[in-house]
């Protein structure tokens, strides 16, 4: 039987492992090429484990056979039952990037919870606002055809009855979910197998409303803050919106306004099959030098001030 996963890198106490879900070939090599040299310096700074997923944990012949992200809820039980002794997972999707000079986010983790970031609340922009210039410049600058009324703007409530489930407190993008694995492993493979593969969402057969519902109505859920996921769309629609004119193009200023957006925050998730979701396969996104001023910039955080008079400088 061919192995269906990959141990990139080994924790050093088993303890914390990144697993993402890569099946098929061009899933690979663009996760291997653009985001994993990131995720390698992350890991190797914390001493954490790096596992990818390469092929489906369940026969497509299946009759509970559903797409590979729905298969993040087999992720804890497959790897326990292949003898891996693992603590706790923090799954990410593939089109995530990630800040090397990031905290580690298991130091976040409470074993008695599934830890989440909020795509509704805790955020730093006005989600109205965002959504609307999310709907405008795909509609100007990506297709007529894109509604300025759409799914985009339905509520939490929406959602759920949209999909004749109880509606929940919060929904959070899926591409991100900490987890204990000895506590959450079986749970989640239930959760797996009490829906079908010929389910129908609003993301096409997508598991996200469903796993927020089933992960919500557990009650154990810790949200974690807007920087361990933020999303590339919130992004550039409020502070790089002038990105929408460059349609599937790789350029330098693309990988500096990435860059800038990592440098605010930990983790960025580029979520969407739009044109924006695209973007993050550049590569050299932080460069050598870059990556050392954000570094210094980070301790420079830590630094306490005192706001002594220097006396007037200027410029020569």
């Amino acid at each position: 039987m061919e192995k269906t996963f990959k141990i990139i890198l080994n924790s050093k106490n088993k303890k914390n492992y990144l697993v993402t879900i890569a099946i098929g070939k061009k899933c690979f090599e663009d996760w291997g090429k653009y985001a994993k040299p990131l995720w390698l310096k992350y890991c190797k700074r914390h001493s954490l484990g790096l596992i990818v997923i390469i092929r489906d944990l369940i026969s497509k012949n299946d009759p509970f056979w559903k797409k590979a992200t729905w298969q993040k809820m087999l992720i804890g039980s497959h790897l326990s039952d292949s003898g891996l002794n693992i603590n706790n997972i923090c799954y990410l999707d593939t089109d995530i990037l990630i800040n090397p000079n990031s905290p580690n986010v298991f130091k976040n983790h409470e074993n008695e919870k599934i830890s989440l970031v909020s795509q509704v609340f805790n955020l730093p922009y006005d989600l109205d606002f965002i959504r609307r210039k999310i709907s405008f410049n795909r509609n100007k600058f990506y297709s007529k055809r894109y509604k300025l009324d759409s799914s985009l703007f339905m509520s939490i409530k929406q959602i759920y009855r949209h999909h004749n489930l109880k509606p929940q407190k919060d929904f959070a993008c899926a591409g991100f979910i900490m987890f204990n694995n000895g506590k959450f492993a079986q749970k989640m493979k239930k959760w797996f197998f009490k829906y079908k593969k010929n389910i129908k969402t609003l993301s096409g057969g997508g598991d996200e409303p469903i796993f927020n519902y089933e992960m919500f109505n557990t009650g154990q859920i810790k949200i974690l803050e807007y920087k361990f996921q933020a999303l590339w769309l919130y992004e550039i629609a409020y502070k790089f919106p002038f990105l929408y004119e460059y349609v599937n193009k790789k350029n330098d200023i693309i990988r500096k306004c990435i860059e800038t957006s990592l440098e605010d925050n930990y983790f960025l998730h580029f979520a969407g099959s739009w044109h924006e979701g695209q973007m993050w396969k550049i590569k050299n996104i932080f460069k050598s030098q870059r990556l050392k001023s954000n570094n210094l910039f980070m301790k420079y955080l830590n630094k306490k001030l005192y706001g002594k008079p220097k006396g007037r400088v200027l410029p020569k």
